[in-house]
């Protein structure tokens, strides 16, 4: 990926995408293998906001049969044994226990019928998949089992469990990536830093946009046939610019709070019931609360999400004090045996969400459900689409469905779209187990094993053309010299501009943790070594970064010693 802002000003696109979160940049990756000249900008980092926030779970859509609603359970399904097949590095597949309590609503007799269910709409699950990518079916377990599984859970009403198989992303920051580079791959131009002001309107039509590079300032405009707003929370500033209302209204947010803490469970994700009432206006079956969900990541757990109606700017939005002990009372008092202090939190991911509406008498957010396609040709402005999508693990099928749309505006049949069978970036691989044996054995002298893992499950095949630069020095620790090839590559190949780039988003380095000073320095003189800074820049950017966890309540991850220690970080997923 190359950052050339000469090429994105002289160029006239057939696609502009403003956004590059996990629904921009599939959307440009679709266009582009249908044939249409894409163009994106984001105007920070790539997934930089809410797409970097999630529990890292693709989910197959289990809790939409509590409402019914068997068409979208199916189409999660779809999606998520795409990812798993499409991106077969950094998805893998996640055993996950639910409690279940007395003979009702949410006993283990209406739950055996759900997985039943689930399990009928997923039979094709596992058909020509990669034996590690298969699901078993699911299953209850007994009381005494849920209670070993799950120690410290109030056992008052527990009558067994239920268990089911959905998937996790180990980084879905890279995940991101690997749309973006499978886009430039099939002739999309992308570039981060460059910020929408506003639109090109020429009488009815956008004909471009106008943006600024925020790093040096320059102004200039992208012209382009039609454009799509991706910008998830700042859909509604951007596009008032216009003069124009979305047609079906403006989009309501909610603040979602995740938390990065000590490790609680082992192999298996849990789902416990909130104790505070929760009212679901669209739900068939109201069980009366919501879940708390805590995952196995990177030897800590996630856990989340607290959510709160949220009506600032975006780029205002912070997590507060408030969120996180919400969200730690709300977790312990669902499974006591969490007992998670402030001290226990590692890191904090926040961000933005579609929000359906707000219940002030309980405090329940109800999020929106479904992706919102805005067209602007019903309010008499051609050549603009905006994209709102509610959920990580089906950004794709909503993609193939905007580009869709956008061949049908210019008067032609959409050509069928095959991004979901063609592997992304570094996802070439036909039997993930036996390919990281082979590279394991394969790896470079002076390479643990773990060391190699971690790279393909971060880059998959990609991983070979980092090691180009891995070069290290006599004497020296071979984690540091991974590391710094790592920030080269993440420079040269992924359009790194600071330290954060590449601490937070193009390397695991520092999303589950601080990882230590030695390793933030070890990059911070890498990159000046690359993008030429002077010592000032340096200490301004370890200052940023030293910012991020200074803001939060974070404890030491003792996983990062003060030597990151990148043989033996690799967090292996749960299979």
């Amino acid at each position: 990926m190359d950052r050339n802002l000469n090429l994105l000003a002289s160029t006239e696109y057939d696609l502009l995408i403003i956004g590059g979160g996990i629904y921009g940049a599939a959307l440009a990756w679709d266009a582009a293998r249908r044939g249409l000249h894409t163009a994106l900008v984001e105007k920070a980092d790539f997934c930089g906001a809410t797409s970097a926030n999630s529990l890292k779970v693709i989910h197959g859509g289990l809790r939409y049969l509590q409402h019914a609603d068997v068409r979208r359970a199916r189409q999660s399904i779809c999606e998520r044994k795409t990812l798993l097949n499409i991106a077969p590095h950094l998805v893998h597949p996640l055993p996950v226990l639910l409690p279940t309590y007395g003979h009702g609503l949410k006993g283990r007799e209406i739950f055996a019928l759900g997985l039943a269910l689930n399990d009928v709409i997923g039979l094709d699950r596992n058909k020509n998949m990669d034996p590690q990518k298969h699901l078993p079916a699911g299953q209850t377990i007994s009381r005494q089992e849920c209670l070993r599984r799950l120690p410290g859970l109030d056992p008052n009403g527990v009558t067994g469990g239920a268990l089911f198989y959905d998937a996790q992303v180990y980084n879905s920051e890279r995940l991101v990536l690997a749309f973006l580079h499978s886009a430039t791959e099939a002739g999309a131009e992308v570039a981060n830093y460059v910020q929408a002001n506003g639109f090109d309107i020429r009488g009815d039509a956008v004909t471009g946009v106008h943006v600024t590079d925020t790093l040096t300032g320059q102004a200039f405009t992208i012209r382009a046939k039609q454009v799509v707003n991706s910008a998830g929370p700042w859909v509604n500033h951007l596009l008032a610019q216009t003069g124009y209302a979305l047609p079906a209204g403006p989009v309501q947010f909610a603040t979602a709070v995740n938390l990065v803490t000590r490790q609680l469970l082992g192999d298996t994700a849990v789902g416990v019931s909130g104790r505070r009432r929760f009212t679901d206006a669209d739900s068939v079956i109201n069980k009366g609360s919501r879940f708390f969900f805590i995952a196995p990541w990177r030897h800590t757990s996630l856990v989340g999400t607290g959510y709160a109606p949220y009506h600032g700017h975006p780029d205002d939005f912070t997590v507060t004090a408030a969120d996180i002990s919400t969200l730690l009372a709300d977790v312990n008092a669902a499974w006591p045996g969490a007992n998670l202090s402030p001290e226990d939190i590692y890191f904090v991911h926040g961000g933005l969400v579609p929000m359906q509406s707000y219940h002030s008498a309980t405090g329940s957010v109800q999020l929106t459900k479904h992706a919102r396609i805005d067209n602007f040709a019903q309010v008499g402005l051609r050549g603009l689409l905006s994209v709102v999508g509610v959920k990580y693990t089906t950004a794709r099928r909503v993609a193939a469905q905007v580009v869709d749309l956008l061949f049908k505006q210019r008067g032609q049949t959409p050509p069928p779209s095959d991004t979901h069978r063609t592997p992304v970036f570094g996802g070439n691989i036909e039997r993930f187990d036996p390919y990281l044996a082979d590279q394991i054995r394969r790896r470079p002298e002076g390479l643990v094993p773990a060391q190699v893992e971690l790279l393909v499950r971060n880059y998959g095949t990609a991983y070979v053309q980092l090691l180009e630069q891995y070069r290290p020095r006599r004497g020296e620790d071979t984690a540091l010299a991974l590391l710094r090839a790592q920030t080269i590559y993440a420079v040269r190949r992924e359009m790194a501009q600071s330290l954060g780039d590449v601490v937070f988003r193009r390397t695991e380095l520092g999303s589950a943790g601080h990882p230590g000073s030695q390793a933030l320095h070890v990059c911070a003189q890498t990159l000046a070594r690359e993008l030429g800074w002077t010592p000032e820049k340096i200490e301004s950017e370890l200052a940023q970064v030293a910012g991020v966890f200074g803001r939060i309540p974070v404890a030491s991850n003792p996983t990062d010693a003060e030597n990151y220690e990148i043989s033996t970080s690799v967090a292996r997923p749960a299979v």
